[in-house]
């Protein structure tokens, strides 16, 4: 059993959570006999995984290139706010081309996930959309030759 944050989650529950990461379009009479159990009581669990927030969205995993988003950059950033303040941060995640934003320690204040079509729009990204967020004194942009492994599955506990 484990639990955190007013969530506790029992074997069943994260073999649920197992079997919907590898594939979430699992439908629940599949889902059931893996499982053993009645379908009603697994779609009874899912959806309690559901309110609870554990199981946060279903999504389709999109190629990249397929899109032509080919280039992705991660781009450190200073910012002028003070401690505790999130204005940058909510700017930044307003940006579609930006899939993630991180708070991180150390010199910089965030860390920004970029994917663009190519160098000249993540240039033009930097110039026309960047520069128009307060409180940005720098960036550190670096750009990625070459994924090896990119994942968003998480590790889920046997127990």
């Amino acid at each position: 059993m484990i639990s955190g944050n007013d969530i506790t989650l029992d074997k069943i529950d994260l073999s649920i959570l197992r079997f919907m990461q590898q594939n979430a379009r699992m439908t629940n009479a599949d889902l059931a006999r893996e499982l053993e159990m009645a379908p009603s009581a697994v779609l009874e669990r899912v959806k309690k995984l559901e309110q609870k927030e554990v199981i946060l969205q279903y999504t389709a995993r999109i190629s990249p290139a397929a899109v032509q988003q080919k280039l992705l950059a991660f781009i450190f950033m200073k910012s002028s706010e003070g401690m505790g303040s999130n204005n940058t941060a909510k700017e930044l995640a307003k940006i579609p081309e930006v899939q993630e934003v991180h708070h991180i320690a150390g010199d910089d204040c965030y860390l920004v996930k970029v994917r663009t079509a190519d160098s000249s729009s993540l240039m033009n990204l930097m110039r026309n959309t960047f520069s128009h967020i307060p409180n940005i004194l720098s960036t550190r942009t670096t750009i990625v030759l070459e994924t090896v492994k990119e994942e968003q599955q998480l590790v889920i506990p046997e127990k």
